[in-house]
C-alpha cells in the first residue's frame, strides 16, 4: 500500500516509517511512503487537489491537520466525492506525540498496520484517526 504524506508531515512519516521497518512489518507487507515532491504535488495545493489524486493512484493520504472549512476542505471534498471504493484518510490524533514519545509512535504504527490488514473494510468510511 502507498501512503502519500501530508506537506507538513515528512518529518513525522520518516519516524512513523522507521517504527514500520523496526517492528518487521516491511518484510510482510509492501507498505511505501511517498511525499507531494514525489507526487509533483505543489504544497499549497487545495485538499480536492490532494483528494483526488490520492484516490486515483490508490494511495492513502497520511495528514494531521487538513482544514475542515470551506468549499475545498477535506471534510467537504469526502462528503461530495467519497464512493464506497474511495480509500480512507488517515490522520494522526496528535503529531507532536508521535514525534516525541515512542510508546505512542508504536500504538500508530500497530494501528495503522491493523487498518492495512483490513482495508477493504475501511473503504468508504472517509477518515480513520490513529492511535
Amino acid at each position: 500500500m502507498i501512503f502519500l504524506i501530508d506537506h507538513n508531515l515528512n518529518g513525522h512519516a520518516m519516524v512513523l516509517f522507521g517504527s514500520l521497518v523496526n517492528q518487521g512489518w516491511l518484510d510482510l507487507l509492501p507498505i511505501r511512503f511517498v511525499t507531494f515532491a514525489q507526487m509533483e504535488l505543489p504544497i499549497n495545493s487545495d485538499d480536492r487537489v490532494v483528494w483526488r489524486l490520492a484516490q486515483e493512484n490508490q494511495m492513502i493520504l497520511l495528514t494531521a491537520n487538513r482544514s475542515m472549512k470551506g468549499n475545498n476542505s477535506l471534510e467537504q471534498v469526502m462528503r461530495e466525492e467519497n464512493t464506497p471504493n474511495s480509500l480512507p484518510v488517515i490522520t494522526i490524533g496528535n503529531a507532536d506525540r508521535l514525534l516525541n514519545e515512542s510508546e505512542y509512535r508504536e500504538i500508530c504504527a500497530e494501528r495503522l498496520i491493523e487498518i492495512l490488514l483490513a482495508i477493504d473494510n475501511y473503504r468508504g468510511s472517509m477518515r480513520v484517526f490513529i492511535p
